[in-house]
């Protein structure tokens, strides 16, 4: 669906809006109308993005054009060129619409949490992200624990703007991705008040294993363990009897939460009593593996799934998925083992005739 509109609620998107919502928000309307537990949100679409951004201009000429330009391996010119534009985007007038929507959604979502200033995570979704043929994540911004209207609209500027750090343009230059081709979605979903979380792929990440889920957990924000900011622990479980097969119990000395001031979080240390107990029950690792499952199997193909348990929802209704893209590593090597070795021929002795051509003299 291509839409005029600058916000959609989750429950009116699916895995057909990807030009609207981006890969993001796609993927998180296809879960929660496949029955997931998602927690809720809205999109602000690329309609919105290109009211603003992609009608904006550098010194009198158009973004699309100086970005064109740009050279990747001059990391000088980059990045004074990316700080120029991202500041024009960050300090554009928004549409008065555009503000309006946004507002008034991040007010709909803190009446039915019956919270005033809901805590929310601003997180970018560009059109081409969460592919298995071209995966941004990581290369725009995530903003967690954002909270009031005016704050939400301020983070949503700083997604778009994102789209232009030297990381995401170095990348689309190097892979010769048109800016004609690209815009840039936001999702705004609820907070979970997070006791843990962490990351979950339905195949092994290591060896490729399709049989089996490979989860890692951390307590608190589930940014410390997609960071790198802390030693996970580490579950692999058959997916065919649902035995856990491997199980590795990491010291967890650092944890993300939610800053005091009620904006952003912090990272401190993990209270000594936690460090080195599990952060996920064997129920919990049993509910995450028969979701992951159920999200593979929709899907058709392994996902890498970023997933959090409340710790304030009663047990059986805790645990939460984030998000769910492809998985991408194995995907490639899998695709590169069944690309046909040659191409066909007129004739089958032809392909005898191309490689004998090959051989060097006396092989």
């Amino acid at each position: 669906m291509t839409t005029s509109l600058p916000v959609l609620p989750f429950a009116d998107i699916g895995r057909d809006d990807v030009h609207s919502a981006g890969g993001k928000g796609a993927s998180l309307g296809e879960l929660l109308r496949a029955g997931i537990r998602v927690p809720d949100g809205f999109v602000v679409t690329t309609a919105a993005f290109q009211q603003v951004a992609l009608h904006l201009t550098v010194r009198a000429e158009p973004i699309a054009e100086r970005v064109k330009a740009l050279d990747p391996d001059d990391p000088g010119a980059l990045a004074a060129e990316t700080a120029l534009i991202r500041a024009a985007v960050e300090s554009a007038p928004l549409p008065p619409s555009v503000v309006e929507a946004i507002t008034a959604h991040y007010e709909r979502l803190c009446a039915e949490a019956g919270r005033r200033d809901l805590p929310v995570a601003v997180r970018s979704s560009a059109t081409s992200e969460d592919s298995a043929e071209a995966s941004f994540a990581g290369l725009q911004d995530t903003y967690l624990w954002v909270s009031g209207g005016g704050s939400v609209v301020e983070h949503v500027r700083r997604c778009w703007a994102s789209l232009y750090s030297v990381e995401s343009v170095t990348y689309r230059r190097r892979r010769g991705i048109p800016e004609t081709d690209l815009a840039m979605a936001v999702v705004v979903q609820q907070m979970v008040g997070a006791r843990s979380s962490g990351v979950m792929f339905t195949r092994s990440p290591l060896t490729g294993d399709r049989s089996v889920i490979a989860i890692d957990a951390g307590w608190g924000l589930g940014s410390a363990v997609v960071g790198g900011d802390v030693t996970p622990d580490s579950f692999v479980v058959s997916k065919v009897t649902g035995e856990i097969v491997r199980r590795t119990v990491s010291t967890k000395t650092r944890w993300h939460q939610p800053d005091p001031s009620g904006h952003g979080i912090v990272e401190t240390d993990v209270p000594a009593q936690l460090r080195d107990v599990p952060a996920l029950g064997d129920e919990e690792i049993a509910e995450l593996v028969a979701i992951g499952r159920r999200v593979e199997a929709h899907y058709g193909c392994p996902q890498d799934i970023e997933w959090a348990v409340s710790r304030t929802a009663p047990p059986g209704e805790n645990v939460f998925l984030l998000q769910s893209r492809p998985e991408t590593v194995w995907a490639k090597k899998d695709a590169a083992r069944t690309a046909p070795a040659a191409a066909p021929a007129a004739r089958a002795f032809d392909h005898v005739f191309t490689v004998l051509g090959k051989r060097s003299p006396g092989s």
